[in-house]
């Protein structure tokens, strides 16, 4: 996948994140839940953005670790809203599904970007795919 089909795909995922926000019902729990999940999966895009624009290996790798912390704590309020019968696990199982998906793909370029330290000219064709 390349850094825009990348940047494209958190963007997609942020913004079925924002439809799903605006539907939850207005219980106590359901916004704050909402609130945290907002935040969590809108954050997966922008910090892949900011990874983009790393100075080096260190900063693209704090950067993309970062994303992988974010992607991760958003499945964890998708989790929640299933388990607490909010959402029905039906309806959200494909974003969750994305979701372990971007996970995956930030961890392999993570260990990809860990095994080639050595070289920081290397990061200019790592940073192309992810």
């Amino acid at each position: 996948m390349t850094e825009l089909e990348f940047k494209n795909r958190t963007k997609d995922i942020a913004l079925r994140v924002i439809r799903l926000v605006e539907t939850l019902p207005s219980s106590h729990s359901a916004q704050i839940i909402g609130k945290q999940l907002l935040r969590s999966a809108t954050s997966v895009g922008a910090n892949y953005r900011a990874a983009c624009r790393g100075k080096s290996t260190a900063d693209v790798l704090h950067k993309m670790a970062i994303v992988e912390e974010e992607a991760d704590e958003a499945i964890y309020w998708l989790e929640l809203l299933i388990e607490s019968d909010i959402v029905s696990e039906k309806k959200l199982s494909v974003l969750v599904n994305d979701i372990n998906e971007i996970v995956a793909m930030t961890v392999s370029s993570i260990k990809t970007l860990r095994s080639n330290r050595n070289g920081e000219s290397k990061i200019q064709n790592l940073k192309s795919k992810i």
